[in-house]
């Protein structure tokens, strides 16, 4: 967060006519020597392991990928609270790229957008095959970006990592702010609403671009610090090149959650309730039943816990014709039309 703070304040001061790509730039190259840093310990750690496998490597390259969710989570909220308190003309001046994507044919919203009549759960169809091929073919090319950039920089992936959180931070920031203009709710509200609704398909997508940039990385420099050819370079290039096969596994997984998130009416009133129930009680059976050894499981990590509720929720909710409890039925359709009509 600090480091996209001073990125978009040295933007503004040195580029105060066109500072959004600047202000990425500058806060990738805040980043890198962290980075940098991190990488060198991962490859040194990839070294000093006496055994080579996929558990042991997999232990080593964890906690990169939590470096990187709150790397991106950080950048990401530092976008979004701009856009929503920045006035109006300072916004369009100091994230006028980010918003071009938003107004443009970039953002998914657009898919459903062409209309606006409210769709019931039971109208609604459960998956749409075509806003699919069109989220994954260009998240795809995102992730083949951040790996081949990895790959040739060794830590020039952050730039497009930087850029996509500042690009998902405007966007959902923007969407907030301009319907909470059209109905007079408080754009706070609206920004954790949306959250409440695209967080899973958002970090989903995040960590295929993650795996892809450690796998470009780290077989970066390994083809510098271990001998070439040798039985160790090809035991640590084939498990990195695992790492980008699992990423590709998890960027189909996000672009599933996000078409059916965008194409299923729910109201996210009262999927946040059963999806908070649920999450509630996972946490209460990992703490307070599960034993030490079993509760340490990577697959057992809250933000593991997370996704499995928000499945088990999304299915309950569908299974229940997504009933809104007597709270409000706003969905996040109905988010992204006020969004719409407020800047039309």
């Amino acid at each position: 967060m600090i480091y996209s703070i001073i990125g978009i304040l040295v933007a503004k001061i040195l580029f105060p006519g066109d500072p959004a790509l600047v202000a990425v730039a500058f806060t990738s190259l805040l980043l890198l020597p962290e980075l940098y840093k991190i990488f060198s310990i991962e490859e040194r750690q990839e070294s000093m392991e006496q055994k080579i496998g996929f558990r042991e490597l997999w232990k080593d390259d964890v906690d990169v990928v939590k470096i990187y969710i709150f790397m991106f989570l950080g950048i990401l909220l530092v976008y979004s609270v701009g856009t929503m308190l920045l006035p109006e003309l300072e916004t369009n001046n100091m994230f006028r790229e980010q918003l071009e994507i938003r107004l443009g044919q970039g953002f998914a919203g657009n898919a459903i957008d062409s209309n606006s009549n409210q769709l019931t759960c039971e109208e609604s169809s459960f998956f749409n095959g075509g806003l699919f091929s069109s989220i994954l073919s260009n998240n795809f090319l995102v992730l083949i970006a951040c790996f081949i950039m990895a790959l040739l920089t060794g830590d020039g992936a952050i730039f497009l990592i930087t850029w996509n959180a500042s690009v998902w931070g405007t966007i959902f920031g923007l969407t907030a702010k301009s319907a909470a203009t059209y109905s007079g709710s408080a754009h706070y509200i609206l920004f954790l609403a949306i959250m409440a609704i695209v967080f899973c398909h958002m970090i989903i997508e995040a960590i295929s671009y993650f795996l892809a940039a450690i796998s470009g990385s780290i077989i970066s420099k390994d083809v510098i610090m271990e001998e070439f050819a040798s039985d160790r370079f090809f035991e640590v290039f084939g498990f990195n090149a695992y790492l980008l096969l699992m990423g590709l596994v998890v960027l189909l997984l996000g672009a599933f959650v996000e078409t059916i998130v965008l194409t299923l009416q729910v109201p996210i009133i009262s999927f946040a309730i059963v999806l908070l129930g649920i999450l509630a009680f996972f946490l209460m059976v990992k703490y307070l039943i599960l034993p030490e050894n079993v509760k340490s499981s990577h697959l057992l990590n809250n933000l593991f816990l997370y996704f499995y509720a928000f499945f088990i929720a999304l299915v309950i909710m569908y299974l229940l014709k997504c009933p809104t409890f007597g709270f409000d039925p706003m969905t996040y359709r109905t988010i992204i039309d006020m969004s719409f009509k407020a800047l039309s």
